[in-house]
């Protein structure tokens, strides 16, 4: 069953060891098959290199498993909540990479100061409020998707395809999974730099909002330049 998604997917997976945005067993990617309701997932605790696609978890939007040998990840109800609230996200990525988990130990929005982040992100990158205790107790993995939900109530979640959780991590998602990976990949590098920037300059600011939306809106949106798709 979906054994083409299963190897995307595992793909996928297998970039974010290659992008040094895990240790160890520390993330996982999915993508969802809109037409048939399934989406595809890495399974829980197996270590990449004996990861293979069909270890790929296939489960429903309803939160039951489908198919595969393995238990899903743990993050599984996260990643339910994101695609049963967000319709226009195909793949979604968790990682505990160091410097985006530097913004989420420290409580803080990753602000704009550059153009780097503008190209992908349109405005801050937000981090998401601590979950309280009967939410944890409750369903923490569930509601840690409901709280990054709450974050972007009036937000267009593609034009900021990401956030970090609060004392615990970053979240990116994108129309698949490769495009997920690739936001994962760029708000770590965002979230260094923000870092380097600090030390050089703890009085810095945003970059002004002309650059920005300059920046943001030149790749995406309905005048978008950026690129060769208006040869």
């Amino acid at each position: 069953m979906l054994e083409e998604l299963k190897k995307k997917v595992y793909e996928a997976n297998m970039l974010l060891p290659k992008y040094k945005l895990i240790t160890f067993t520390w993330g996982n990617v999915s993508e969802v098959d809109r037409e048939s309701g399934l989406f595809v997932i890495k399974p829980s605790g197996v270590d990449y290199d004996k990861l293979r696609p069909e270890d790929m978890v296939v489960m429903d939007l309803n939160g039951n498993k489908v198919e595969g040998d393995y238990n899903p990840s743990t993050d599984t109800p996260t990643h339910l909540e994101l695609y049963n609230a967000f319709p226009a996200i195909g793949g979604v990525v968790h990682t505990h990479s160091t410097h985006a988990v530097a913004w989420a130990q420290a409580g803080k929005d990753i602000p704009c100061y550059g153009t780097t982040h503008a190209d992908y992100f349109y405005g801050n990158i937000p981090c998401v409020r601590n979950l309280t205790a009967e939410e944890i107790d409750e369903a923490y993995e569930k509601n840690t998707g409901k709280s990054i939900i709450e974050a972007f109530k009036d937000r267009d979640p593609m034009h900021c395809p990401g956030a970090v959780c609060k004392n615990h991590g970053p979240f990116t998602w994108g129309k698949d999974a490769f495009e997920a990976v690739h936001n994962a990949v760029v708000l770590e590098e965002v979230a260094k730099m923000n870092i380097l920037t600090l030390t050089i300059n703890p009085q810095v600011q945003p970059a002004p909002q002309s650059m920005q939306d300059k920046h943001f809106l030149r790749k995406h949106g309905p005048n978008a330049y950026y690129g060769q798709g208006n040869r």
